[in-house]
């Protein structure tokens, strides 16, 4: 059990730095406002995962994955929630801020939840879990259900831990730059853009 974690744990970390919608979409986010909004963006993301590795868990995954009606209708309602997000980024001004220019605990609560609902509305990471995580769930153990929840909290953790990570690094680095002209207004065009290519990612088989 304990190879079959760190064989896990192993591949949850490559995954994890390799670029993908939500790693540069906390990126950006850290860069735009700081540390503590990808922060919040990242522990929304990983919540949701806690839906995704239960739907897997208890066997509503292959009911989403067999059912094309229903699993179109959720990348629909996701690609739908991304634009409305980069509508909303378009429309505001430059400062692109959803509060005021302090990160108030109202701000990052709503930024976590937007990660949540980001990730709740992308049926790809559920498929994605049914398809990972059984393959490292041991015939002759612990029940199946119960390997399954090891294995997402093991992802979580690790994903978690990398995009803080992550949105350390950036907040910190913004730090340097926020007082260039160019700044803000390029990361409002640079997080329009993310979301759309998260809506399209979402939508493409």
């Amino acid at each position: 059990m304990i190879e079959t974690l760190v064989s896990f744990a192993f591949a949850t970390l490559l995954l994890a730095i390799s670029p993908g919608p939500d790693n540069i979409f906390v990126l950006t986010q850290s860069v735009a406002r700081g540390s503590k909004y990808g922060i919040a963006i990242a522990s929304g993301l990983i919540t949701g995962c806690i839906v995704h590795t239960s739907v897997v868990a208890l066997g509503f995954a292959v009911i989403i994955r067999d059912n094309e009606w229903l699993l179109y209708s959720i990348k629909i309602a996701g690609a739908i929630y991304l634009l409305y997000l980069a509508f909303k980024f378009y429309k505001s001004d430059s400062s692109i801020e959803f509060g005021d220019s302090k990160a108030s605990s109202q701000s990052l609560w709503k930024l976590y939840k937007v990660g949540i609902t980001m990730n709740l509305l992308n049926p790809k990471v559920t498929l994605f879990f049914l398809a990972l995580l059984p393959q490292f769930v041991m015939a002759n153990s612990y029940p199946d259900w119960i390997q399954i929840y090891v294995l997402g909290g093991v992802f979580m953790l690790i994903s978690l831990l990398t995009f803080y990570t992550f949105a350390l690094i950036a907040g910190k680095a913004a730090s340097f730059i926020k007082t260039s002209t160019w700044f803000t207004p390029a990361m409002k065009w640079i997080q329009i853009v993310v979301f759309i290519g998260i809506a399209i990612a979402i939508l493409i088989p």
